[in-house]
């Protein structure tokens, strides 16, 4: 997760330095789907499951012992769930689940596999219009992040690598600072991101950034040419008319004085 908002970050730097990340990404081709169920997927289901085994044999007694340890201890179980949710909805609204052409065009109108990987930080922007999509991502990145800034405090008193009240404070507040820092950057990141289409110049000029390191890849032989992955200039169009769409029905709505 931490290398995940900290890529996402990059599109601070413009849609071409974020481009070029997703590029080294999917230059590893067909091994890509190995290593993201190796190493994302599986681990996360297993976590996931240990975890609803824990919640279940479990009830929140916050109101009986109202210690911050004990909220803090219901909150991890809390933001577990909302963490699970949001990861399986956010894998299906930007990647669709399963990387199969049959199953993406069926979704692509029901807000599924919206991302792009070769105009990544448009495909994304785009994405994140609908201002209940931006309150759900941002939801559920501060889900994330207490869920992992909280659970590494909890891990080191329950593995006892720190053990005495003192060493417990401390790593409190360690805990405390990574999990603010790391909000700020996942925050930052999805602001970034939604920015990038705030007007069709700067999206425009964000899309040919991405054309021209994507091009430059391919010439480099370090990606194939796959149309699939690209924001054809129809779905920019569709985005942009219905974004006009929603904005003069905001207009038209707003009362008048």
């Amino acid at each position: 997760m931490v290398v995940h908002l900290l890529t996402n970050a990059t599109v601070l730097n413009g849609a071409g330095s974020f481009q070029d990340k997703v590029i080294t990404i999917h230059s590893l081709g067909a091994v890509l789907p190995l290593i993201e169920w190796v190493f994302i997927f599986l681990p996360i289901l297993f976590h996931a499951i240990f975890g609803f085994v824990i919640i279940a044999g479990g009830l929140p007694n916050t109101n009986s012992y109202p210690y911050v340890s004990n909220i803090r201890y219901t909150l991890q179980r809390a933001t577990g769930i909302i963490a699970f949710l949001f990861i399986m909805w956010h894998v299906f609204h930007l990647h669709g689940w399963i990387h199969a052409d049959w199953w993406i065009t069926r979704i692509y109108d029901l807000n599924g596999a919206q991302f792009k990987p070769y105009n990544a930080a448009t495909s994304a922007s785009l994405a994140l219009q609908p201002i209940i999509f931006a309150i759900l991502y941002a939801v559920g990145v501060l889900a994330c992040v207490f869920h992992l800034a909280n659970g590494v405090w909890t891990m080191g008193i329950t593995w006892g690598v720190w053990v005495s009240p003192r060493a417990q404070r401390v790593a409190s507040h360690v805990c405390t600072v990574f999990g603010v820092g790391l909000a700020v950057v996942g925050l930052s990141a999805l602001v970034g991101m939604r920015n990038m289409a705030s007007t069709e110049d700067s999206l425009r000029e964000a899309r040919e950034a991405e054309n021209t390191a994507v091009q430059t890849a391919i010439d480099l032989g370090k990606i194939t040419d796959d149309p699939h992955k690209q924001l054809s200039e129809e779905e920019l169009e569709s985005h942009l008319k219905s974004n006009d769409s929603d904005q003069s029905s905001e207009t038209s709505a707003a009362p008048q004085h």
